[in-house]
This record gives structure tokens, C-alpha cells and sequence, in this order.
């Protein structure tokens, strides 16, 4: 890199508890994983697995190797416990086994 000039970036994970936002400064033409390590959000959270978690920055899904720019939230994405169809797949079961049911929805 060495042009010296250097840009600001938040690097923002969430847990179902805890929220954290690390503001830092990275030197322009850094990576969104050069800004995550820069961060030390990794040390504080020694849970996050880059290799296997995703990254975006403002809620779209980037890579590691995209750069960052001066402004963005660079954010860590943990895994879902529950894929989305399958919970409205097991909610609609449970829903048609209560007494009564009728096959409309109130």
C-alpha cells in the first residue's frame, strides 16, 4: 500500500445480547478482512470464524478480499441457527395441529 492516506470504518458484530461497534482507521486500498483484523473485534470475540462466516458491509454480502471504503460499517454476519424456511415449515405444522383448526388463518 504504502500512500499513507487513511480512510475511517466502522466493523460492527451482534450477538442475540451484546452489540459492538469498532470504529477504526485503515490505510486506503486495505481489505474489509485487513479492517476486521485491524479492528481486534477478533480478540474480543474469539467466536468469529471469517473462513466460515460472511461479511457485508451495510447488509450486503461482500468478501474478504473487497476493499473498504472510507465510511462503510463493515459488518460480521453470524450463522443462522434456524433456516427461515424450515421455521415457517415447522411453525405452519404446529399451527395445523392445535384443536380445532380449521385450515383458515386468524
Amino acid at each position: 500500500m504504502g500512500n499513507n492516506k487513511m480512510i475511517r470504518v466502522e466493523v460492527a458484530y451482534a450477538k442475540p445480547d451484546q452489540q459492538c461497534i469498532v470504529p477504526v482507521q485503515v490505510e486506503a486500498g486495505s481489505t474489509i478482512e485487513m479492517a476486521i483484523q485491524q479492528s481486534g473485534i477478533l480478540e474480543e470475540f474469539p467466536e468469529i470464524n471469517l473462513s466460515k462466516q460472511k461479511v457485508g458491509i451495510f447488509s450486503k454480502l461482500r468478501q474478504l478480499s473487497d476493499l473498504a471504503n472510507d465510511g462503510d460499517r463493515i459488518e460480521i454476519y453470524r450463522s443462522l441457527i434456524l433456516d427461515p424456511k424450515e421455521g415457517r415449515r415447522v411453525k405452519a405444522k404446529k399451527i395445523k395441529s392445535y384443536p380445532g383448526y380449521d385450515g383458515t388463518r386468524k
